[in-house]
């Protein structure tokens, strides 16, 4: 486990169930599922998105990436009808390096206020 390296947890949630936000093995960085950490989050799903976004980057930087390592972007709604506010989100931050990308419809996140969770992954190189 010596090439791996993670950022500090950012949440007592990943101390007590023991994930970690962000990880880095070699060339490769995975960001687990992201939300808008404010509390309380933007009431707009594209504003939660764009904060969201804002972490991942943070989370690519502080493990030696950036948003232009990104290939592949997951991303959670939980009303379809914020599809097009959310992929502006991923487009205004993401158009450039044009990852792959998925956005689906789920039945809820954590709490009722989150109406956006994303993944992404990225590979640095050398």
């Amino acid at each position: 486990m010596t090439d791996r390296t993670r950022i500090p947890p950012r949440s007592k949630f990943e101390e007590e169930i023991g994930f970690t936000r962000a990880l880095r093995v070699k060339d490769r960085i995975v960001v687990a599922g992201t939300i808008d950490d404010r509390n309380p989050p933007a009431p707009d799903a594209g504003e939660q998105a764009d904060r969201i976004f804002e972490l991942i980057a943070g989370y690519l930087e502080e493990l030696g990436g950036g948003m232009e390592d990104v290939i592949r972007v997951r991303m959670f709604v939980t009303d379809i009808a914020d599809a097009d506010t959310v992929s502006a989100a991923f487009s205004k931050h993401l158009k450039r390096t044009c990852p792959t990308g998925t956005l689906v419809a789920i039945s809820a996140l954590y709490r009722p206020e989150i109406k956006v969770e994303i993944e992404a992954e990225a590979v640095v190189a050398d």
